[in-house]
């Protein structure tokens, strides 16, 4: 009988990625060809398994010309995190019969004039806006554009999907002040040009540490700017400067944990033994590294299709009130946290 091994073998992928396609699992990217490739092989080989029934593609009442401006701190394809919910505004528009005509980031002022052209130039009706984006080009999108949804994005004006930052980095920090941590350091970054200590997943680590009654060391709570290699070197900084030594780090994301665990067992750390941590969005290579990594799975594909099933719903009903759609994430602890001191 086939085994998911055989199936992975002759595909060319993992097993994991077998599994959740065997599972209908959809919280991760699998292209569509690769998911056929799979249930073509399983077949194949006779493993049984449920396919899922094919969706029928439902024809649009109306077609919408559609736009997507995306934050600049992470390459909109590249970064695992901005790459799924993409995936999720493309997969859900091209279900309703219709295609992103352009998608932008600022990263000049000159961009938003460009920015501009492009809206008319397509006659967007609706636009989805993927964090948070220069605030000249913002206030230009909702004056001239019909509907404006936005993704983990703060704005009580418009219909807006996102998860709970600051309860999740307090959820996360409280299960490493559980375990017995008492001095805990954080990585991270502003949101846009803000201060960097009045992003959400900073105020949820710094609300967890108060009401433990535990001390912020400042040469700890380190801004990285979202940059993956800053993280790596400013924290390999902080291990040389500092005497004081962090048994815990909660980053911000999970590419930053990832780096600052490179720092850590540079300096002869054992992960979690020595030093523990967790990070944010639970980006697949999140349970490969070593150990893998604790981390808050944040729902990035189904956020990107609820911002397309709001937008084309306020495009067909212009509804008066701004719906926030909060969507659930969850802690996922694996080894680099598991470890009571």
């Amino acid at each position: 009988m086939a085994k998911l091994k055989d199936i992975a073998d002759r595909v060319g992928v993992s097993i994991s990625t077998v599994s959740r396609v065997m599972k209908n699992d959809v919280n991760r990217s699998v292209s569509d060809e690769t998911r056929k490739k799979i249930w073509d092989t399983a077949e194949e080989l006779g493993y049984r398994s449920q396919r899922p029934a094919k969706k029928k593609k439902i024809e649009p009442k109306t077609a919408y010309a559609i736009g997507c401006v995306v934050a600049i701190p992470q390459n909109k394809y590249n970064s695992p995190y901005f790459s799924v919910i993409m995936e999720g505004i493309e997969k859900q528009l091209g279900e309703a019969g219709m295609r992103l005509e352009f998608v932008y980031s600022i990263e000049n002022d000159g961009d938003i004039v460009q920015l501009q052209s492009l809206v008319k130039e397509h006659r967007i009706d609706g636009m989805i806006v993927v964090e948070r984006i220069d605030p000249e080009a913002y206030r230009w999108l909702k004056a001239n554009v019909r509907t404006v949804v936005g993704v983990d994005i703060t704005d009580p004006d418009i219909p807006v999907v996102g998860y709970d930052r600051e309860e999740a980095a307090r959820e996360a920090t409280n299960h490493l002040i559980a375990q017995g941590h008492r001095i805990i350091a954080y990585i991270g970054g502003a949101e846009f040009k803000n201060d960097f200590l009045e992003e959400k997943r900073y105020l949820g680590y710094r609300r967890a540490m108060t009401d433990a009654g535990l001390p912020i060391d400042d040469d700890w709570v380190i801004d990285v700017k979202w940059d993956v290699s800053l993280s790596y070197e400013f924290t390999k900084q902080a291990f040389t400067n500092n005497a004081n030594r962090p048994t815990a780090i909660f980053a911000a994301s999970d590419m930053m944990a990832i780096a600052a665990m490179r720092a850590a067992t540079e300096q002869g750390l054992r992960i979690p033994e020595d030093i523990a941590f967790f990070g944010v969005d639970n980006i697949e290579i999140s349970e490969f590294t070593s150990p893998p990594l604790s981390t808050i799975h944040v729902p990035k594909l189904e956020m990107g299709m609820f911002a397309v099933k709001l937008l084309l719903d306020y495009l067909d009903h212009p509804y008066e009130v701004a719906v926030k759609m909060i969507v659930p994430y969850r802690c996922i602890f694996r080894q680099s946290s598991n470890g009571k001191i």
